[in-house]
Formats: structure tokens, sequence, C-alpha cells
């Protein structure tokens, strides 16, 4: 195949991605506080985008998967990061040119920042020659920038920058100082007294001494009289300095643009490899999801919230992993049970692995079958606003009613707690009303509730509980499982705890 881009096989889709923006989802599922996480570090390279523009077929994202799995050997990790480490060196060297304020101080980092990209491709071409690539995206940019290492622009460039600083190192000058004229003149042969004053001295060395000698700091620029003198030096290798003019004049654009976009978008492999590394250190596991577009059949084993694993796994706590499977006609997940017991995490757990599945990341888990949805909606609870006129109900309504008119049977929608400002029976009436009209629609959901009825409603809807510890029913395990709702055993299970039962108050209030 010819090579384009790393990341996506149609170039309208990279066009695409450079214009979007964050999903609407993004702040409910914590997906904002994960991106965060993996490009800290990377702003230079704008990456973010790429997080918010998913892929809309599956042969998308298995030319992602293969990348990730090639990028998984540390042979091959190591010669692209060393490659990118270069190019960000180039990069600054670029800026410096920028940044300085004479002309033979600007050419000198242009034709640094030249030499700094030659051997950056030259070494990434020896380094990847002999390495089994399986992925069609890495073979293809090897054997692009293989072609372009030996064609006649790039080995002109190369040869042109090492003859040019070369020359520029055999270069050798005196520079004579008498009041305030500076003349400059050819070396001429001139012996260094350095050393024969150091000897000299050395004799009267009595010990360790204290140094007077003041630590001037690095300048990445020069001065005025610097720049004078390089002017007069230029004048005494006028052939040189104009073939460093000639170069800065026709040579600024001298990087290919196809190995400077690799340069950026291989960013989103390396970002994403190494924050999930720092999560599978934990012992924590992900996985290659198989994704369809075309069965509803969704389900994963151990999987879990990575925004909160990111933060516990910091911290040394223990991460709890759960499990899922919607099959035939099931299609709604309702979580129910006491609070506090991880309900939430669950359904942002759903909604963040199928959009990571979507954009060809490895995602949280030891296997997953995920669906390959045209977007996530989200509905979380929010604080009622101020300036707004509607109550909290009313804006739930508007902003589910909004869900529902852009939903399509593709789709996957995701409420968390809604209707808690109403009385029950209200709550259960709308809660009923809009999951018929999820079902009709035939879209996967997630919906956390207080409200037990709607584990039932239909054979397309499928009871998740929160659990807690047996013998310490205020002790929450956070594990999530499929079984039948029943609010009542939970309030028995206190009742029992502090022995409120009918039979233990008939117990103790005997005569």
């Amino acid at each position: 195949m010819e090579f384009q881009s790393i990341l996506f096989l149609n170039p309208d889709d990279s066009r695409r991605a450079e214009a979007c923006i964050a999903p609407g989802c993004f702040a409910d599922l914590n997906l904002d506080q994960i991106v965060d996480a993996a490009t800290a570090g990377r702003q230079e390279y704008d990456v973010t985008s790429f997080f918010y523009a998913p892929l809309g077929d599956r042969e998308a994202i298995a030319y992602r998967h293969e990348v990730f799995q090639d990028l998984e050997q540390p042979a091959v990790r190591d010669s692209i990061r060393a490659f990118t480490e270069q190019l960000a060196v180039m990069r600054r060297y670029r800026l410096m040119c920028d940044k300085h304020s004479y002309t033979y101080g600007k050419e000198a980092w242009l034709l640094e920042s030249a030499h700094i990209y030659c051997n950056a491709v030259q070494h990434l071409v020896e380094r990847l020659d002999g390495i089994d690539l399986r992925s069609c995206g890495l073979r293809a940019f090897r054997e692009y920038i293989g072609v372009y290492a030996e064609s006649a622009s790039f080995l002109a460039l190369a040869a042109r920058v090492r003859l040019l600083k070369e020359a520029l190192a055999s270069i050798r000058y005196c520079v004579l100082i008498k009041g305030n004229t500076v003349r400059v003149r050819k070396y001429e042969g001139e012996a260094d007294y350095s050393d024969e004053v150091d000897s000299l001295f050395a004799k009267f060395k009595q010990g360790a001494a204290k140094s007077y000698l003041v630590q001037m700091p690095i300048s990445m620029g020069m001065g005025h009289v610097e720049a004078s003198i390089l002017s007069l030096v230029a004048k005494l290798y006028l052939e040189t300095f104009e073939d460093l003019d000639d170069f800065a004049a026709t040579m600024q654009a001298f990087a290919d643009v196809i190995i400077l976009r690799f340069d950026r978008e291989i960013q989103f492999y390396l970002a994403w490899l190494e924050f999930i590394g720092r999560i599978k250190h934990h012992g924590l596991a992900f996985c290659y999801p198989s994704v369809a577009a075309t069965t509803k059949q969704v389900w994963a084993r151990g999987s879990f919230d990575l925004a909160l694993a990111n933060k516990l796994s910091v911290a040394g706590a223990p991460v709890i992993c759960n499990d899922f499977c919607l099959h035939g006609a099931e299609r709604i997940f309702v979580v129910s049970g006491p609070n506090q017991g991880d309900k939430t995490t669950f359904a942002r757990m759903f909604g963040q692995v199928h959009y990571l599945a979507s954009l060809g990341c490895p995602v949280p888990g030891s296997a997953a079958q995920l669906f390959l949805c045209d977007q996530i909606f989200t509905h979380f609870g929010k604080e009622e606003a101020i300036v707004s006129h509607d109550g909290k109900l009313q804006d739930d309504l508007k902003r589910i009613h909004a869900i529902l008119a852009r939903a399509t049977p593709e789709s996957i929608i995701i409420m968390n707690e809604i209707f808690t400002s109403t009385t029950v029976s209200d709550a259960l009436l709308l809660g009923t009303r809009i999951l018929h009209a999820i079902s009709a629609l035939d879209a996967l959901c997630v919906c956390v509730t207080f409200l037990d009825e709607l584990s039932v409603l239909n054979e397309k809807t499928v009871s998740m509980v929160s659990t807690v510890v047996p013998e310490n029913p205020s002790q929450r395990t956070f594990k999530v499982v499929r079984r039948p709702a029943d609010g009542r055993s939970y309030a028995l299970a206190i009742a029992e705890k502090y022995r409120l039962t009918y039979d233990a108050l008939k117990e103790r209030i005997r005569p």
C-alpha cells in the first residue's frame, strides 16, 4: 500500500479529525481526564484532536490494532521513540532560527537542524531493517522512508549538510585585540601557549585551592560582538559562507511532509501505550476488543473505569473489575443497588470501553466484544443553573428529549440517576416511558436508577446490582453483578445487622 498516514486509511478521516472537538459525552464519562493523562507532556504535537475522532469502520480499527501490536515490541517502540526524540530536537533548533537576531546565527541553527533530521532518517532506516513488522501501516512507512532515504533529493541534502558542516568545522582564525580595535585574520599556525602556561604554573600548586572562576551560562545565541567577529570571519572564508547563505535561502523546507506527519501521528500510539503501561504495572489487563457493527451481543471480562484506575493506581489502592454481557434481544442494563456501590462507575466503564474501542485503542479488560456505535449520548445529573428558569425535572426532560431526537439504533445511551428530584411514582412513570422509547429504538443503553421495577420492563432489559458484603451490609464490594433487583433484600440485611427485624424485635421485647 502507498503510505500516507499511520493513523488513517482514508485521507478524508485525517482532515475531519483536525476539525473535531471533544464529544458531548467526554466530561460525563471522564474521558477528558483519560485523554489529559495520556497526552501529558506531548502538547507540542497537538494529538488531543485525534482522540475526538472515533473511526467508523472495522478495517480502520484493525489498522490501528496492528500498529499498536507492532509498537508493543521493544525494538520497534524504542526505534520509533528515538526517531521522534531526534525530530523534537530538530524542531527546537528550527525555533532557534526564528528567535536568533543575526543572519549567520539563524543559518547555523538551520544547518544543525537539517543535520539532526538527516541522521534521524538514516538511523531509523537502519534500525527498522530486519525487524519483523506485521502491521500494514508500519510496513508501508518502512518502505516509504527506505525509498525516501535512497532518493536523489535526500542524498543530495545529506551530502550538502555534511560537506558544509565539515567546511565550517575546518575554519580557524585569530582575533587580535588592541584597545578598542578588533582585527580578524586567518590562523597561520601560531602555537597555542595554553598548555605551556598550565604546565609552568603546575609546579607551584600546593594542593586543592578554592576556585574563583565564574560559571557563565551557556547561551543559545550570540551577542553583537560575536556577530561582528563572525561577519569578519565570513569575509575571510567567502566561499564557505556563500554556500551557507545559499543553503539557508533554498532549504528552509528541507523535511519531508509525510515524515513530519508520521512524527506527529505516531504520538497517538506512543502516548496511549505509555499511559496504559503505567496501569498495567499495577496488575490490570488491557485487550484488543472484537468490534462489530452488525451485532449487539456485547460482553467484557475484567473491565474497569480507566479514569478511576489511573487515580487509584497512583495512590496504590486496589481497582475492582467488573464483567458485563448482553445476548439475544437484550439491549438495556438497568443498574440498581445501594448508594456508593459503584453503579455510576459501571456506567462510565461501559461508555469508556466502547468509545476507546472506536478509536482503535486497547481497552480495559482481559477480553471484550463491543459494538461499533455511531455516537454515545450521556445524561448525568447536573446542578440547577441559577440563570435558568427551568427546574431540575424540566431540565432532565429537555435533555433526554434532545437525546432521543438524535439517537439512532446504532447509538449508545447512558443515563445516570435520572428523575431523582420528583416523586417515586412520577419517576417510575417517566422512566418507564423513556426506556420503552429506547427499547423501541433498539439502542444499547445503561440506566442507573433507584427504581427496581425498571429492570423487569421487558425482554430487552437486564438487571445489574451493586453488591455488599453479606456479613456487613454497610460495606460495599464495588462489584456489579447480573442478578434480579431486590431493594428489600438490602434493607432486610441492614435490619438483620442491627437486630431490627420483626423476629429480632419480638424476641427483644418478650417479657
